[in-house]
């Protein structure tokens, strides 16, 4: 952690200690609609009227911080905050069965992902509790993450052999099983390989491409959900937690799930199409103004020939990588929600 960090992590720190009970709060990324309409409210107005005034929660997010989002779980459970919120993506190289949490194109709408995710819960609450000593408060969207892609395409066949930037590991190896040079990158230098040609491709959410320019150095659009729908998750510091009374963990819990989890994966299943159609010249655009990419039209046949890879290869290799009875938990539960399933190592 560089001077900066410490600095920033004491002032947050220091800010909620003289509440009658506080919070330290790092969010996700500062500038997408997710923090913006739903996490900042929250944790800053809402959550504190609902506590009666009885908690102060000191919120900034990982990128004003100046750390990577994969550090955000990791910074947690050392103490240096008491809640973190981040994609489960970017935690996977503290857990392979993290992977597990969100499989691209096993659900085709926010609805049936959320369900997914609900059943992949108890995973979930063991994964925190015991690589992170961590307590899951709740989860919530980013829009499903599909493909942006600064070169001419017809279809997912057209992936092969392009450098895509994958927005987490299984998305990675999918993309790899599809021919393309799968690329680890943070989502702030996306646009910028885009635009110098580093990378063809990208993988994120709709309204995140479009709120952070990503219609100015792409060209064509593939509404397929080929990285998932990216869930961010919410987890407190067990001992923190646990040092709460339980009305203020009803609170906080309830709170959350109404202020947070219901309306965020609610909109995310209200606004993709309205959120395409903002970057390929739709009539109109609740975002601002529209823009002009080409729209690729998804097939049957590209999510059959993902899904046949999933169930072949992508499922079995993630299983016999996170180890233990993984896989089959992930059948039984989250297989069982969406009928894929795979013959777990």
């Amino acid at each position: 952690m560089n001077k900066i960090t410490f600095t920033l992590a004491a002032a947050l720190l220091g800010t909620a200690a003289h509440a009658q009970d506080s919070l330290s709060v790092v969010g996700s990324w500062s500038g997408l609609p997710l923090h913006k309409n739903f996490e900042a409210p929250f944790w800053t107005t809402a959550l504190p009227q609902a506590a009666g005034g009885d908690i102060e929660v000191a919120l900034t997010t990982h990128d004003q911080m100046g750390i990577a989002g994969g550090d955000v779980f990791r910074m947690m459970s050392q103490g240096v905050f008491d809640v973190g919120m981040t994609a489960a993506d970017y935690a996977v190289s503290d857990s392979a069965a993290l992977e597990g949490l969100d499989v691209p194109l096993v659900a085709s709408d926010a609805n049936e992902a959320k369900a997914a995710l609900d059943a992949a819960r108890p995973m979930m609450d063991d994964i925190f509790e015991t690589v992170f000593n961590a307590h899951v408060i709740g989860t919530a969207p980013y829009p499903a993450q599909i493909v942006f892609c600064n070169a001419p395409i017809t279809g997912l066949g057209d992936l092969k052999g392009l450098k895509v930037r994958a927005s987490g590991r299984m998305t990675a190896n999918v993309l790899e099983g599809l021919g393309s040079e799968a690329v680890t990158m943070a989502f702030g230098e996306v646009p910028g390989a885009l635009q110098r040609g580093v990378i063809d491709c990208a993988v994120t959410g709709a309204g995140s491409g479009y709120s952070s320019g990503w219609w100015e150095v792409s060209t064509h659009l593939l509404p397929l959900a080929l990285g998932g729908w990216d869930p961010v998750v919410a987890a407190i510091r067990l001992d923190r937690w646990n040092a709460m009374d339980a009305d203020m963990q009803t609170t906080l819990t309830t709170s959350f799930q109404e202020q947070i989890e219901a309306p965020a994966w609610a909109e995310a299943q209200a606004n993709m199409s309205a959120e395409i159609a903002c970057l390929t010249g739709g009539a109109e655009c609740p975002l601002g103004d529209t823009r002009d990419m080409t729209l690729v039209e998804a097939t049957a046949a590209d999510e059959a020939l993902v899904k046949d890879l999933l169930i072949t290869t992508i499922l079995p290799e993630w299983s016999a990588r996170a180890g233990g009875d993984w896989g089959q938990r992930w059948n039984d539960t989250v297989g069982a929600t969406t009928g894929v399933t795979f013959v777990a190592n």
